[in-house]
């Protein structure tokens, strides 16, 4: 384990530094936290288990897709992170923990699902990376000192997303970087079905909700299906077979799911001390897509914004 990185942990209940090697013992409160296969353990899985299995099941990093991605929803060139200290908030399968160390950043990845196992092992070979599992409303981190952070696809996933936004933001150094995509929040219609179907999905086993992935990513094969229907019902669309069933997982399985309007995340990013704010377009482009985009029309878009933290 990276003893400077080791050094930037925190106790989640008092903030006071933890002290090792075998077992993280506070310095202040005295409260013991395990490192089990290489990895701090600060919390449980809980609700997120089923991006455990998600994400331990399926292989989907794609070192091209991957980087596209991340400059994509960060508007950071891969290439400019070597010697930055970088927080993947909601690391899941580690795929852009991956990718940053590849590009010479030290990385803490933190994600409280059991995918931190997927994780440590797409990491393994770069000492540089940090694999935390640990809950993001409650960061067991030091404030003030990460030169980039992001989160990709996660906070709205959570009971509270605002509180997990301020737990991030607040690791980030002054001068630092915080980009951070969400769900958009699409026409009421959109949404009172996405509800209502979450609300039988949510409520299946995985063994019966993955064969119903499969059936959608059958769907979102046939061109003329995957372009209309996908606008009332959100399956995915994507390109790879297995990226197609993932993602379908990943939207009818998880417990919590919010939406979210591109004014409320930048008044987060206001209310915790951030500039220069920048909504970073999406990559797809056109004037359909983009008069759909922005009349909140396509559904798994998201709001996609970074700022710089103020001193």
């Amino acid at each position: 384990m990276d003893a400077e990185l080791i050094a930037l942990l925190r106790c989640p209940r008092c903030s006071r530094p933890v002290e090792g090697p075998e077992v993280l013992r506070c310095s202040g409160c005295g409260a013991t936290y395990p490192i089990e296969r290489g990895i701090p353990r600060f919390a449980g899985e809980g609700y997120v288990a089923s991006f455990g299995r998600q994400w331990n099941r399926y292989d989907v990093a794609r070192d091209e897709e991957d980087e596209a991605t991340f400059r994509v929803k960060t508007g950071v060139e891969p290439g400019d992170l070597a010697g930055k200290l970088v927080l993947d908030a909601g690391c899941g399968g580690g795929r852009y923990a991956l990718l940053a160390a590849k590009h010479g950043a030290r990385v803490v990845g933190v994600d409280l699902s059991s995918a931190v196992e997927k994780a440590r092992v797409l990491c393994e070979g770069y000492p540089g990376v940090e694999i935390v599992q640990a809950d993001l409303t409650r960061l067991p981190l030091a404030e003030g000192v990460f030169d980039l952070a992001f989160s990709i696809g996660v906070l709205h996933h959570g009971p509270d997303p605002r509180g997990a936004f301020r737990e991030v933001a607040r690791r980030v150094k002054p001068g630092g970087r915080l980009a951070v995509w969400l769900y958009r929040k699409n026409t009421p219609p959109q949404e009172w079905m996405n509800s209502a179907l979450r609300a039988l999905t949510t409520r299946l086993p995985a063994r019966v909700l993955e064969p119903l992935c499969v059936g959608l990513g059958a769907v979102g094969s046939v061109p003329i299906l995957r372009r209309t229907l996908n606008k009332v019902a959100n399956f995915s669309n994507h390109p790879d077979w297995t990226l197609r069933i993932c993602d379908n997982f990943d939207w009818y399985a998880p417990k919590y799911q919010s939406h979210h309007p591109v004014e409320e995340l930048k008044s987060w990013f206001v209310d915790e001390g951030y500039g220069d704010l920048v909504e970073l377009p999406p990559a797809r482009q056109g004037r359909l897509y983009g008069w759909a985009y922005r009349n909140d029309l396509v559904i798994g878009s998201g709001v996609n914004v970074a700022g710089i933290r103020r001193g």
